[in-house]
C-alpha cells in the first residue's frame, strides 16, 4: 500500500461520524503513515505519548499474530477509556486507529464499526 491509499482511508473513515476525533494509519514499526484529526480539537496526548501509543499498537499487533492460526485474524479492537473510546482495524500489516468522543452512545459506536468494516475490507484487497 502507498501513502495515497493511507490518506484515502483516513478521509473515508473520518467522514463516517462527527464524533470521530482522530484517524491514523499506524505502520508495523509504530510510525504514523497518515492521519486526519477533527480540526477544533486539542489532542489528549502530547507528541511523546502519541508515539508511545503508536508503538504500543505496533507491539500489540505483532503479539496478536501468534494467535491468528488458532483464533483467526483480529478484525477490530474496541477500547473504552474514561476520556475517549478507540477502535483499531487491521489492514494487512498496518492498523487503522480511530479515537471517538467518550459521550457517544454504544449504538453510534456500533454504527461506526459497521461503517468501517467495508472500508477496511476494500483496502485489504488492494
Amino acid at each position: 500500500m502507498i501513502k495515497k491509499e493511507f490518506v484515502k482511508i483516513c478521509e473515508e473513515v473520518s467522514g463516517i461520524s462527527p464524533f470521530i476525533r482522530f484517524v491514523g494509519v499506524i505502520g508495523k514499526g509504530g510510525e504514523l503513515l497518515a492521519y486526519k484529526r477533527r480540526p477544533e480539537l486539542t489532542p489528549l496526548l502530547d507528541a511523546k505519548n502519541t508515539q508511545y501509543q503508536f508503538s504500543h499498537i505496533a507491539i500489540k499487533t505483532d503479539l496478536e499474530e501468534f494467535f491468528d492460526k488458532n483464533l483467526g485474524e483480529v478484525e477490530f479492537v474496541w477500547e473504552e477509556r474514561k476520556k475517549v473510546q478507540t477502535i483499531s482495524f487491521a489492514i494487512k500489516k498496518v492498523r487503522v486507529w480511530i479515537s471517538i468522543d467518550k459521550k457517544v452512545i454504544r449504538s453510534e459506536m456500533l454504527r461506526i464499526i459497521d461503517s468501517c468494516l467495508p472500508i477496511v475490507k476494500k483496502h485489504a484487497k488492494s
